[in-house]
């Protein structure tokens, strides 16, 4: 099944769009868990137990797990959400040229989706759009502040860097693969992106530590699969809006065990129905 039907699935069977980041700062997991050999697997194991219910997809950050302990660790992440029947989108943000995208690509070989900066141009992109079962999620306007930067810029034709960039994506859309990542923190871009490409399903961070609005996240994010997909929840509208440190460190002032990984349970249950307000 591909990566959006999948999802599609998922959202129908759960009535949930979080999508829920895997984001083990070894600084942040609690000492109970420093004994275990691999703490940041232990650590996602019990965020998987405690938010798997609540969750659409989940979404590890490589930048976590970038060592041969954390690659173990993220191996191991990815079959336990699997065994939930979770989808796994992969936040690594690669892409190259030539022989070395073709290697980033091999990431797929785990994961459902993953994340990828379209800066050098499609043929940098090549490799992960042929992977037509998975999905691949193309960076146009983040939630971070220096975004700006770049991302704003205006073209020659008056348009914002990052539409150009959405309408490149949605040409590169073949195999109906493609996803967008824009921002809840910049809710008027993310409506003008949602007009510029009506049918791409788009990844929305910056709900929760950054403080993005949940209800242009919902209305602007999700879109119903095209037709001509072979999606198992037809009519259903797909789309993530991810949290990450505000649902897996919920529980920083607990005082024990349970109650650090049920606080991460209650933020995900609490985002679910925040965010099912809206669609």
């Amino acid at each position: 099944m591909r990566f959006f039907d999948r999802l599609a699935a998922r959202i129908d069977d759960r009535d949930t769009v979080v999508s829920v980041g895997l984001d083990p700062d070894p600084d942040r997991i609690p000492e109970f868990l420093a004994d275990h050999d691999l703490p940041r697997w232990a650590f996602n194991r019990r965020i998987i137990d405690a938010t798997h219910e609540h969750a659409a997809c989940f979404k590890p950050n490589a930048a976590f797990y970038e060592d041969a302990d954390g690659w173990r660790a993220l191996r191991e992440t990815v079959a336990y959400a699997h065994g939930k029947d979770v989808p796994v989108l992969l936040d690594a943000k690669r892409a190259d040229i030539g022989n070395t995208t073709r290697q980033y690509a091999k990431l797929l070989d785990v994961v459902d989706g993953i994340t990828v900066n379209p800066y050098l141009g499609r043929d940098s992109l090549a490799p992960f759009l042929a992977r037509e079962e998975a999905g691949v999620i193309i960076l146009a306007r983040t939630s971070n502040p220096g975004g700006t930067d770049f991302q704003d810029l205006e073209l020659s034709t008056g348009e914002p860097l990052y539409e150009r960039v959405a309408t490149r994506a949605s040409e590169w859309n073949e195999h109906g693969n493609v996803g967008l990542v824009v921002g809840a923190t910049t809710p008027d871009e993310l409506e003008d992106v949602r007009e510029r490409v009506p049918h791409l399903p788009f990844l929305v961070p910056g709900v929760g530590a950054q403080g993005g609005d949940a209800e242009a996240a919902v209305e602007h994010g999700l879109v119903e699969l095209p037709e001509g997909t072979e999606s198992a929840a037809r009519g259903v509208e797909v789309g993530l809006v991810n949290s990450s440190r505000g649902i897996i460190f919920a529980g920083e002032n607990a005082t024990g065990e349970d109650e650090f990984f049920a606080a991460a349970g209650d933020a995900a249950r609490r985002l679910k129905r925040r965010l099912n307000q809206y669609r």
